[in-house]
């Protein structure tokens, strides 16, 4: 029987929770995607753009730190979608934004990026950030995004640097890295034009996606 090292269990638990955070881990997990992603995040929601009237959504929202930015960018005729496939990181935010959810602000979705809750071009904006190392087809989930996405919308996709994540040890673990010009690729097959904006200011690098139908 081969030899298990107790740092391998423990990557491969943090990498399972890194793609979809569960139980009392998930909730540490939850707030250090939040403060780890706080700039690129910032940075996906100032790239659409908001008058505040838009019904926008964060795909595969995590901690939960867009919803917020999200919500503080629209206002009254707005709306807010989260879509997440963990269940606990919904319940979460469903308590987080207990009174934005009543108020009919907020409507938080359990799905996936290949199957998500909205008709034809009912979104004007979303944003989608690290979540393309856990989609099995890129072409399909980004499909979907165009698919939802308004005709005159804009959605934003953030990556981090490929090579630095290569050399991190938790993504040997359920994650699939790909090159950015492969998800370019992905994103222009999909039919959707893109504009490439590189954050190297922060550590690690990263890459924001800017599309448009």
């Amino acid at each position: 029987m081969p030899h298990i090292r107790v740092s391998d269990v423990w990557l491969r638990i943090f990498s399972r929770q890194l793609g979809g955070p569960s139980g009392p881990l998930g909730a540490l997990v939850a707030r250090m995607l939040n403060k780890r992603n706080a700039a690129l995040i910032t940075a996906a929601v100032e790239t659409l753009d908001l008058s505040g009237s838009e019904k926008v959504a964060d795909i595969g929202f995590g901690g939960g730190f867009g919803l917020q930015l999200l919500l503080d960018a629209t206002n009254d005729d707005g709306r807010v979608h989260g879509v997440e496939p963990s269940a606990a990181m919904l319940t979460r935010a469903g308590k987080t934004w207990r009174s934005d959810v009543a108020a009919g602000h907020l409507e938080l979705h359990r799905a996936t990026m290949d199957s998500l809750p909205f008709a034809d071009g009912a979104l004007d904006g979303w944003i989608s950030l690290n979540t393309v190392y856990f989609i099995d087809d890129p072409t399909v989930g980004f499909s979907e995004l165009k698919r939802v996405l308004a005709p005159t919308g804009r959605g934003v996709i953030g990556i981090a640097d490929p090579d630095w994540m290569a050399r991190q040890p938790f993504t040997k673990h359920g994650f699939t890295l790909r090159p950015v010009a492969e998800v370019l690729a992905a994103l222009e097959a999909a039919g959707l034009t893109t504009q490439h904006h590189i954050l190297d200011h922060r550590e690690p690098p990263c890459h924001l996606l800017a599309v448009t139908p």
